[in-house]
């Protein structure tokens, strides 16, 4: 989303031509396939755990550290196979989406009227808000020191791009649309 907004500010006459059906297929494409190809990895390396003891997760879903702390074998190689795969999916598409935002930062500031530069600002801001509270979360859980976290903790962050990021995508993006705003506006003071 953040390269289609780079586009579309950055080069708008060269959008349609370079973001075509078949590149939109081919990331999409891309991105399931290598997110599923390293869950498969990663599901299979647990499968050869040994769990003992009770196996009762302490969190919300079945999540990666919860579970490798169930097993009683040595996981350190598993978390290292896990970071040396999850750290550049994680972090480049964060990266792409840094530079992105930089660049599209550039070209607003020399958007001449100011009326211009708020609707491009407020194009951008509402997903790169989600964007931050979803890979803050994410980075540190996954990337961050695993030791010295309380459980409580984990759960937290966990939530924030679980449940909160996906619930603030459609609120955000559908009240940035007039006919929903007023739509809204109308039903909320109709009501009192």
């Amino acid at each position: 989303m953040s390269y289609d907004r780079y586009l579309a500010i950055c080069h708008p006459l060269s959008y349609i031509s370079i973001m075509g059906a078949r590149l939109k297929h081919h990331l999409v494409l891309g991105s399931w396939g290598l997110s599923f190809a390293i869950t498969v990895i990663i599901v299979f390396l647990i499968s050869g755990l040994n769990f003992c003891g009770e196996n009762i997760i302490d969190h919300f879903f079945c999540d990666f550290l919860p579970i490798i702390q169930l097993s009683c074998s040595d996981t350190r190689l598993l978390q290292t196979i896990d970071l040396i795969l999850t750290a550049p999916v994680t972090l480049l598409p964060f990266m792409v989406i840094i530079v992105s935002y930089v660049c599209i930062s550039v070209v607003i500031v020399k958007i001449p009227t100011v009326k211009g530069r708020q609707k491009a600002f407020s194009t951008c801001s509402s997903h790169l808000m989600v964007v931050s509270l979803f890979y803050t979360s994410l980075i540190a859980i996954y990337l961050g020191p695993t030791s010295g976290r309380s459980v409580i903790t984990l759960k937290v962050l966990s939530l924030m791009y679980t449940v909160v990021t996906p619930f603030l995508n459609p609120l955000i993006y559908t009240l940035r649309n007039q006919e929903i705003k007023s739509t809204v506006i109308k039903l909320v003071c109709s009501k009192r």
